[in-house]
C-alpha cells in the first residue's frame, strides 16, 4: 500500500502537467492570432486528423511507423549512454587521476553544440542506425555521469572503510557500497534522458540518417502537412511522459525492494 501510494505521489505531477500543456497550448493559439487554423492546430484538430477524420487511420500509421524507428534508435542510444556513463563514472570515482585527465575534455566536448558535431559523427559512423544512435547516446552520456558520479560519491565513508577492513577491494566497495548508495541517483539519471533520447534521436534522424520522425517533422514543413506535424510533435511528448512515468515506477519498485538507504550502514 504505502508503495502504490509512493507511486501515485510521483505520477501525480504528470498528469497536472499534461493537462497544464494543454491549456498552455490553447492559450499560445489563443494570443498569437496571427498563427492562423492553417498553421496552428488545436487538441480538437489533432483529434479529428488521428481518430475521426476518414484517413485517420492512414495518417496514424504513418506516423506510428516512424515512431517506432525513432524508439528504436532511442533507445539504442540510451542504453549505449547509461551503461557507458555508469562505467565511465565508476572509473573516475575510482581513480582521481584518471577523472583529472579526462573529465575536463568530457566537459569541453560537452559544450560544443550538438549540431556541429552531428556531420563529424555522420561521416565516422554514417547515416544509419550506428550515427542516429551515437547522437542520441551523446545527448544522454554527459548528465547522467554528472549525476552518477555524484551518487558513488555520496557514498558512506565508513561503509567503504568496512569492506576495507575485511580485506575486500576497491571494486568490492564500489559494487557493494557505492552503486547501491548511487541507485536514487542513477534512476534521476535515467528519468532525466529518456526525453534526452529521443531528442537525441530525432535530431540524428533529421540531419543524418532521413528516416523516422526526426526527418518526417522536417519534411511536413514545406509540404505544408502541419496537422502532421502537430500531431507528430503530440505524439512525441506524449511518448516522452509515459516513458519518464515508467522510468519512475521503476525507480520506486526497486528502491523499495533495496530501500533508498542501500549501501549504508
Amino acid at each position: 500500500m504505502k508503495l502504490l501510494r509512493r507511486i501515485g505521489i510521483f505520477l501525480f505531477p504528470l498528469g497536472t502537467s499534461l493537462l497544464l500543456m494543454l491549456v498552455i497550448w490553447y492559450v499560445f493559439l489563443k494570443a498569437f492570432p496571427q498563427v492562423g487554423p492553417r498553421v496552428g492546430k488545436t487538441p480538437g484538430d489533432i483529434w479529428t486528423y488521428l481518430v475521426t477524420a476518414p484517413n485517420a487511420a492512414t495518417a496514424r500509421q504513418a506516423i506510428l511507423d516512424d515512431l517506432q524507428i525513432t524508439l528504436r534508435d532511442a533507445a539504442i542510444g540510451f542504453g549505449a549512454g547509461m551503461l557507458a556513463a555508469l562505467m565511465v563514472a565508476a572509473l573516475f570515482v575510482s581513480f582521481a587521476a584518471v577523472e583529472q585527465t579526462f573529465l575536463p575534455v568530457a566537459m569541453l566536448l560537452r559544450s560544443v553544440p550538438l549540431v556541429a558535431l552531428t556531420p563529424i559523427i555522420v561521416l565516422v559512423f554514417g547515416r544509419g542506425l550506428a550515427g542516429v544512435a551515437v547522437l542520441a547516446a551523446i545527448v544522454v552520456f554527459f548528465p547522467a555521469l554528472v549525476m552518477i558520479m555524484a551518487g558513488l560519491r555520496a557514498a558512506p565513508r565508513q561503509a567503504l572503510e568496512l569492506v576495507a577492513a575485511y580485506g575486500g577491494s576497491r571494486w568490492t566497495g564500489l559494487r557493494m557500497v557505492a552503486v547501491p548508495a548511487a541507485l536514487p541517483s542513477v534512476f534521476a539519471a535515467a528519468r532525466i534522458s529518456v526525453p534526452g533520447a529521443l531528442i537525441g534521436a530525432l535530431l540524428g534522424e533529421w540531419l543524418g540518417s532521413g528516416t523516422g520522425l526526426g526527418a518526417s517533422l522536417i519534411r511536413a514543413i514545406p509540404t505544408f502537412q502541419y496537422s502532421k506535424l502537430w500531431a507528430s510533435i503530440v505524439l512525441v511528448t506524449l511518448v516522452s511522459v509515459v516513458l519518464y512515468a515508467i522510468v519512475g515506477v521503476i525507480e520506486n519498485l526497486v528502491l523499495a525492494r533495496f530501500g533508498p538507504e542501500a549501501g549504508r550502514l
